[in-house]
């Protein structure tokens, strides 16, 4: 037995742990995933960069909120399907409880301009996380120089041409496919696969399946509700469509939930999305958002928390369905020079979709105004060179110096600056 199997964590440890992640998870997935892997590869050393990072390009082919996802991979990982349920549930619950109690603040009185004071320099803490984590993870990921040119070839694809993720996957992977043979595995003894592991498969996939959805049949039966039955389909379907993580999802929703469905106007849905950014738990949970608001339209408080409840379902279960259905081929994956080659070409454009979303994110939090302008077949997201947030300057300076520096805890460092984020939005 290795070092690492001989110092797992008991459950309880895992609880604390993920809690932990779950409640400082902020920022989006660029910033969970650099969190996660700051405590459960550099902390705690719970999984080595190698199984982190396969995991990793793993969750990002699979529909859904691949952070989530990948806590989930890692909590099963660590403590099989009792580890990857507490790390799942943990990662989003948090979040969870936050959205539906802002949901319902907004829902009776409007903007809650506090919480956005407050979150201010939550964001600019979680900025320099990515940085941070950015540095990191390109430093272990990119170790040749077609893996760089992955990553350029990725960044500029969803960055500049706004290609599809789930194309500059199946491009980087096919890409590492072909040249297998000078990215080979180091791995000479993959793990064996047998009838008894498909048979494995096939009852977990059943188990989840029946999870998933007979509470909805029974909703449907028993309550008979045509908003529920509505909200239940289309995150159904949102759950199983929309690859790419959390902004892809975004992308699918957003028109129909304004334009088609109508249950929440433009402005509602921007809202909706400013709240989930600046929360802890996967961005995602703007679905619980629009569930909540668009039920409560249609019944008051105790429906919306019912649309909420069924929205996090639909949503999540599936997730847990890809998990523990895939996660025990994720090793036998990276052990075959063919595939294990995809994967290490997957984590380099990887790395090119986190810079992405690094930029985004940045732009976002230091400018108040950013605009996107397509120019031919290029898009550009152009700031207001007017409209700096020097409130965001000073806070970002101020979390770097403390968490680089002088490796101030980052729960200490995260409410440091939402008091200061507070007291300087008090004076502006």
């Amino acid at each position: 037995m290795s070092d690492r199997e001989q110092t797992l964590p008991s459950n309880g440890d895992l609880f604390h742990t993920f809690g932990r992640i779950g409640v400082l998870s902020f920022g989006g997935p660029a910033a969970q995933i650099a969190l996660m892997h700051k405590v459960l590869v550099d902390e705690k050393s719970w999984l080595s960069e190698k199984q982190y990072l396969n995991a990793l390009s793993f969750c990002m082919l699979l529909p859904g909120p691949e952070a989530m996802q990948l806590a989930t991979y890692s909590g099963w990982r660590i403590r099989g399907v009792l580890g990857g349920l507490l790390a799942g549930l943990l990662f989003v619950l948090p979040g969870a409880f936050v959205i539906l109690a802002l949901a319902s603040i907004y829902a009776y009185f409007g903007d809650v301009p506090l919480m956005a004071a407050l979150f201010l320099g939550v964001k600019a803490t979680v900025l320099i996380i990515v940085i941070e984590a950015l540095l990191k993870v390109s430093k272990r990921a990119l170790k040749r120089t077609t893996h760089w040119v992955m990553a350029a070839i990725a960044f500029i694809g969803i960055f500049f041409l706004s290609l599809p993720f789930p194309l500059i996957v199946l491009g980087a992977g096919l890409y590492g496919f072909i040249l297998s043979n000078s990215d080979a595995s180091e791995d000479k003894s993959p793990p064996k696969l047998g009838v008894a592991d498909l048979i494995r498969s096939v009852k977990t996939i059943a188990i989840w399946l029946v999870i998933w959805i007979v509470p909805l049949i029974v909703i449907d039966q028993f309550l008979q509700i045509e908003i529920l039955n509505s909200l239940a389909a289309f995150f159904s379907k949102l759950a199983v469509v929309t690859f790419g993580g959390a902004y892809a999802v975004l992308a699918y929703m957003a028109q129909d939930v304004v334009a088609q469905f109508g249950w929440l106007n433009a402005g509602e849905m921007m809202d909706g999305l400013g709240l989930a950014e600046t929360t802890p738990g996967p961005l995602i949970l703007v679905t619980e958002f629009v569930g909540f608001l668009a039920a409560f339209k249609e019944g008051g408080f105790a429906l919306g928390v019912l649309g909420a409840i069924i929205t996090l379902w639909v949503t999540f279960v599936p997730c847990f369905l890809w998990i523990f259905a895939g996660a025990p081929y994720i090793e036998w994956i990276s052990a075959q020079p063919r595939l294990s080659s995809a994967l290490s070409m997957i984590t380099a454009a990887v790395v090119g979709v986190i810079l992405n979303l690094s930029i985004w994110f940045g732009l976002h939090v230091f400018f108040k105004s950013v605009s996107r302008q397509d120019v031919g077949v290029l898009t550009l997201w152009v700031p207001d060179i007017t409209s700096p947030d020097w409130r965001v300057f000073v806070l970002s300076a101020l979390a770097a110096v403390l968490l680089l520096k002088f490796k101030v805890g980052l729960l200490k460092v995260l409410a440091l600056c939402a008091f200061m984020g507070w007291v300087l939005s008090s004076v502006s």
